[in-house]
């Protein structure tokens, strides 16, 4: 029942006012809006993933685009401010409009921006923001990828205790929708243990000084922390504990899942754990296909890609799967029906598969532990339940 109601509104809010074009698509192009961060605290993450989805793109478009319709990628910048990425969304809504939004980056930035797109009409896809508002309650229009904060960390975090016998857990966590959407897995998973936390301190957005925070983990007695953090605040809170002396065990959510961690904390993020969701592409082991996808990438941008290179390479992926499966006929409606139908499979980076039904647009709800080691970051458990 409430799936008809829900496709009923949609194609009356697409249909009213009679038959008119579908924003962002023509019979030539169908344009794309994603915001991401390139100028904020989180640029290193929004520059690789705006390059990997444009080569997907680009590799579309010299295949003759998506039933003879070629793509066209809009970036906005956020610069990780919920107050820009409102603006910058209600640009690519009204002067030159997109068809949806893929891959926009950062919980921030998603629950200020989100609610416009779908006002509007658009479909809202894959954000890096694991959410569980970015997939339920149920919407016709909006569809996630990533496994969910809640979910994965409440499985990693019974997947730890499990391993480490840890007693007492402390979170430093990033104070806005991201950090307490990790808390609250956090806390299912200790309770599922019979554990409480012991200790939780936040940060806000953008901070570079931790001494406090760590400070007050450490007179707490923690024997495991929580890392609600991105890649520059990880290597910022981890090397702060090993500067003091501290050589307590950490886990970090897959906001800190790259190589740019170790790259930028070097030895200080030597036994650090993390929770992965799709596997970093290293080169060294690569199979044939990504071997080929690296090198191709490094010469597409000059530089060797990253976890969040493949991520964007990947959402882009899905979306044109989901554009291929609608058809010629591509409307809102119609391609949201479509993804309802979509099941992907592994792909060559080693992605979990993604199927998606019209009762649930989450696509994969399990993580992987992962721990750094001689300077990368090793799978050391399965899916996780």
């Amino acid at each position: 029942m409430l799936r008809r109601f829900l496709m009923a509104w949609l194609v009356g809010v697409l249909t009213c006012g009679g038959a008119q074009a579908e924003p962002g698509v023509t019979p030539e192009r169908v344009r794309v809006g994603t915001v991401q961060d390139l100028s904020g605290p989180i640029a290193m993450l929004g520059a690789p993933i705006r390059d990997g989805m444009r080569m997907r793109f680009e590799e579309a478009n010299a295949r003759g685009g998506v039933h003879g319709r070629q793509l066209v990628l809009a970036v906005e910048d956020s610069g990780y401010d919920p107050k820009r990425a409102v603006l910058a969304t209600r640009k690519l809504l009204t002067r030159d409009p997109v068809f949806a939004f893929v891959g926009t980056l950062g919980t921030p930035v998603v629950m200020a921006s989100m609610p416009l797109v779908l006002e509007a009409g658009r479909p809202h896809l894959f954000p890096f923001s694991p959410h569980q508002a970015t997939y339920a309650p149920l919407h016709p229009l909006k569809f996630q990828l990533f496994a969910p904060y809640q979910d994965y960390m409440n499985a990693a975090v019974r997947a730890m205790v499990a391993r480490g016998g840890y007693r007492r857990v402390g979170l430093l966590f990033q104070d806005d929708d991201y950090g307490h959407e990790v808390k609250k897995g956090v806390e299912a998973g200790l309770a599922a243990r019979g554990l409480a936390l012991v200790e939780s301190v936040g940060y806000k957005r953008g901070a570079t000084d931790f001494a406090s925070q760590v400070a007050r983990l450490r007179a707490a007695e923690c024997d495991l922390v929580v890392l609600a953090t991105v890649v520059r605040e990880t290597v910022g809170a981890v090397t702060e504990a090993r500067k003091t002396g501290w050589a307590v065990d950490m886990l970090v959510t897959a906001s800190g899942y790259s190589a740019q961690t170790h790259a930028l904390g070097g030895a200080a993020m030597e036994g650090l754990y993390g929770v992965s969701v799709m596997p970093l592409p290293y080169a060294e082991g690569a199979n044939r296909a990504l071997a080929d996808w690296i090198d191709r990438y490094r010469s597409r941008f000059g530089t060797a890609p990253n976890i969040w290179s493949a991520m964007g390479y990947n959402v882009a992926d899905v979306f044109i799967q989901g554009l291929e499966a609608t058809g010629r006929d591509l409307t809102a409606a119609r391609f949201a029906r479509a993804m309802e139908g979509l099941h992907t499979t592994r792909d060559f980076f080693g992605s979990p598969e993604y199927r998606f039904s019209a009762d649930d647009h989450l696509g994969n709800r399990h993580g992987r532990l992962a721990r750094i080691e001689n300077g990368r970051w090793v799978l050391i458990s399965d899916y996780l339940q």
